[in-house]
């Protein structure tokens, strides 16, 4: 079997993944800026980083995974007003920018569950890490890299770049941006002024009298930027080397960019090994974005309550849909698409489960074996973990489980005796298939999802009706019971006081 290879952003290339620490792992991942719900765009980047870290739990590492929550900051995007997105949102909703906080991270959580992502092993806020963000940027000030206005402090990009070049991290490795292009492109935005050069970037941002979220700092009272806070949490739980941050592609330029920067300053070294980035998502061909009224929220997504939607699509439909294209390749999500993604994963679970119940008995005669289809299903089953280590390449293994479900639906309606495949062959499958859907892919069967729900709103049900009985509320409890009877569910009530249903 070949050994895990990642397209590594930094060097532009694949490289045999090394961790740092033989049989452990360091990963962050920049997670939700919780100002607003998660949409679409967010569901990629969180599905991607969730495989990474089934895989590298499959393969035996022990792997620490940091998600941040980004609940403050400043912000200050390519071609975007600078702003504090928690403050902007609490003013228009009329909540304490905690309160604000607290409602889309319980919302983003939420998703996320239904989307059956492992939890992180440590998820820390901004909010949470002031005083790091506070010490990191005091020694950046005392090392000479930035400069403090008007109760602002700001990253000298100019002298970072001239004197860590000759280090072998010059601003812009990441990205491979020119910084001088840069220079003479880079939008003005609000407090421009007050930079020495266009390129530099808030570390810290004075608060005016009007600003909700604000901390005591040595400059004065403020708020932390975007960038810092990540470098910040990863030093503090992953150390000053670790071996993977990971994000979507936007996040390449400035985000990780002047990560790298503040990093090198305070640590001197750039903090990850290996920078990996999925690529964007497109829908019907378009960017996403306001104008284009094709911003679609995870919880539109899964009730279709959006005009662009013909339908609901389930959590585990779109897992599915963002698994079977390459996590570097562009996506587009469309209708047609997400159907028929719909029909792929109903048709490919439907195999593992006709797989999983076969009775699987010890070879009895070689003479019976179909060497052709034997090794045919052989070769298969041994390219999913070769595909899996090359960039994790979830396409190519979808693919190659579906080239054997005709093989599992004609071994089931016995066009294809089990005694044409080896035994040991029929357990191969059997793992392979239990290891990819379930362990490593985190797919779900939506059919015992649905029943489960079902079954909780009966069991709602038969606790309401119980209550209406105690109370000699014979009309709730007779409405209830015939209600249930037309649309085909039958209570029972048992001797022992509990309730069971049957559908009829």
């Amino acid at each position: 079997m070949s050994s895990l290879s990642f397209y590594n952003s930094l060097t532009r290339k694949k490289e045999e993944f090394k961790s740092i620490t033989p049989n452990r792992v360091g990963m962050y991942v920049c997670g939700p800026t919780v100002s607003g719900e998660s949409h679409l765009g967010h569901a990629r980047p969180f599905i991607t980083f969730d495989i990474v870290y089934r895989y590298l739990l499959h393969l035996g590492f022990q792997v620490r995974y940091v998600r941040n929550i980004t609940d403050a900051g400043h912000f200050e995007e390519e071609g975007r007003e600078s702003e504090d997105k928690i403050s902007s949102k609490a003013i228009l909703e009329k909540l304490e920018p905690m309160e604000l906080v607290q409602k889309y991270t319980n919302k983003f959580h939420w998703a996320m569950k239904e989307f059956n992502n492992l939890e992180p092993s440590i998820e820390p806020t901004a909010t949470g890490h002031i005083v790091e963000q506070i010490d990191m940027i005091e020694k950046i000030i005392a090392d000479g890299f930035a400069y403090v206005i008007n109760g602002s402090v700001y990253f000298d990009v100019e002298k970072y770049h001239r004197e860590f070049s000759a280090k072998g991290m010059p601003y812009g490795i990441l990205s491979g941006r020119v910084l001088e292009d840069q220079l003479e492109t880079t939008r003005d935005l609000e407090s421009q002024e007050e930079k020495r050069n266009k390129s530099d970037f808030a570390l810290w941002k004075n608060a005016a009298p009007e600003h909700i979220m604000r901390w005591n700092s040595p400059w004065g009272v403020g708020f932390p930027g975007w960038h810092i806070e990540c470098s910040a949490m990863s030093t503090k739980y992953l150390g000053q080397e670790f071996d993977i941050h990971g994000g979507g592609m936007d996040l390449q330029f400035p985000h990780h960019e002047c990560e790298i920067a503040q990093s090198a300053v305070c640590n001197h070294h750039i903090p990850a090994k290996y920078w990996l980035h999925n690529n964007m998502i497109t829908i019907n061909g378009r960017k996403m974005g306001k104008s284009y009224n094709n911003v679609i929220k995870l919880s539109e997504l899964f009730s279709g309550n959006h005009e662009i939607l013909a339908q609901a699509y389930s959590a585990m439909t779109v897992r599915f849909f963002i698994l079977q294209t390459h996590y570097r390749s562009t996506l587009d999500f469309g209708n047609e698409s997400l159907q028929a993604s719909e029909k792929g994963l109903r048709r490919i679970w439907d195999a593992f489960q006709l797989l999983s119940k076969f009775n699987i008995e010890p070879q009895q005669s070689i003479d019976t074996i179909d060497a052709s289809l034997n090794q045919h299903c052989l070769d298969v089953l041994n390219s999913l973990d070769d595909d899996m280590n090359d960039d994790l390449n979830t396409a190519k293994v979808l693919a190659s489980l579906f080239e054997l479900v005709p093989i599992i639906n004609s071994l089931n309606d016995g066009h294809i005796k089990f005694e044409a495949l080896a035994s040991d062959t029929l357990k191969l499958m059997k793992d392979k298939f239990k290891v990819y859907l379930v362990d490593i892919f985190g797919l779900q069967d939506e059919q015992k999802q649905h029943d489960d729900k079902i079954s909780a709103i009966l069991h709602l049900i038969a606790e309401i009706r119980k209550d209406a009985r105690d109370k000699k509320d014979f009309t709730t409890s007779d409405k209830i019971r015939n209600q249930l009877l037309a649309a085909g569910i039958q209570l029972k009530d048992e001797k022992s006081g509990r309730v069971s249903w049957e559908f009829i």
